[in-house]
């Protein structure tokens, strides 16, 4: 059974991050610098990576004084709790936030190990089985625990729940707000790559943290007609993650084989990209630092959650956030119809 420990219970230190750069993550007492690690990438995501090239990237991403790590069992089948949870080791508890996800129980395979069918390179006696119960989340939040070495976790999202809306309406959110009220977490939320239904959660449960993937960025801010204004109105705050939009953003022009949120980017979006991406030229702004750097410019985002596999990835993502940004580009981009002209952006 969850037990909650003294540090948790007495809400533990905020992240030792800049305070002209640290903003209030979720009613918990956490607060976080503008970039967050994903941990995705070191579990295998794409491709193989090795347990020394992983822990590198966390050890950069520590040095750079990055404290909020993002995870979750379906990354890699555990791989990425297992990972980070040995990265970490050693490191004071208080000084950093570890969030992970429910909604995707790991179970035995009965076909025994098997290669990962979604997307990490992982060969593993465990599948998984989609559960937004009560019992779900109590065991799956157990679970976590172990795979990361923790006691109690900072946060804690119902991941993906886009065709179990009831489900985790009535079972999911109230199983976390129960861990909430014993200690076993410090705030809990949602994660998709939609903003409708996020903005549903936002007003009807208790959340107060929310990840929002691919849905503030320079090519989507669709997110400003639901979720960010019932954000800002109930105090919950915003990871912005997939500010990429898959991989479209991430370089100083799109790449022949681009994609936008996974799929083949279609003509008109790399022309809409080419059209941002001289804008950028124009002020000797990167464009992958104009695109890590937009979703900050709203009030309820408090941070942007990265990706990384390796140091010189994380070393490349903190040099983007490093890039000073003339207002007179995000004027260009809102004059010329390539962002929206109510988004608000970074000063």
């Amino acid at each position: 059974m969850l037990k909650p420990t003294e540090s948790a219970l007495n809400g533990g230190r905020s992240a030792p991050v800049a305070e002209s750069a640290a903003r209030p993550l979720g009613r918990g007492g956490l607060h976080v610098g503008p970039y967050s690690f994903g941990a995705a990438p070191i579990a295998n995501l794409g491709h193989r990576v090795t347990d020394q090239a992983a822990h590198q990237a966390i050890d950069a991403a520590w040095d750079a004084g990055i404290r909020y790590f993002d995870v979750a069992p379906h990354y890699g089948l555990g791989l990425g709790e297992e990972r980070l949870g040995a990265a970490l080791t050693g490191r004071p508890r208080e000084d950093f936030i570890i969030s992970t996800k429910v909604g995707r129980l790991l179970v035995t395979n009965p076909a025994g190990r098997q290669a990962d069918p979604e997307g990490y390179d992982v060969v593993s006696p465990l599948t998984r089985r989609r559960d937004y119960s009560r019992d779900g989340v109590v065991r799956s939040v157990e679970e976590s625990l172990i795979r990361l070495g923790l006691d109690y976790l900072d946060i804690v999202f119902v991941h993906d729940p886009d065709d179990y809306y009831r489900e985790a309406l009535d079972e999911a959110f109230p199983a976390l707000d129960e861990l909430r009220a014993q200690g076993i977490i410090r705030s809990f939320g949602a994660g998709m790559n939609q903003s409708e239904m996020l903005a549903e959660f936002t007003l009807n449960t208790s959340l107060d943290v929310i990840m929002c993937a691919g849905r503030y960025t320079l090519l989507d801010q669709r997110a400003l007609d639901d979720l960010l204004p019932a954000a800002t109105g109930h105090g919950v705050s915003i990871v912005a993650a997939a500010v990429f939009n898959s991989g479209i953003l991430a370089q100083m022009r799109p790449a022949p084989n681009a994609t936008y949120d996974y799929s083949p980017a279609t003509r008109e979006m790399v022309d809409r990209v080419n059209g941002i991406a001289d804008i950028c030229e124009r002020h000797s702004v990167p464009l992958p630092a104009a695109a890590i750097q937009f979703s900050l410019g709203h009030p309820a985002v408090s941070t942007v959650c990265v990706g990384a596999r390796s140091s010189e990835q994380v070393e490349r993502n903190v040099s983007l956030f490093d890039v000073k940004i003339p207002g007179d580009l995000w004027a260009e981009l809102a004059a010329e119809g390539l962002i929206r002209a109510d988004a608000p952006t970074p000063k």
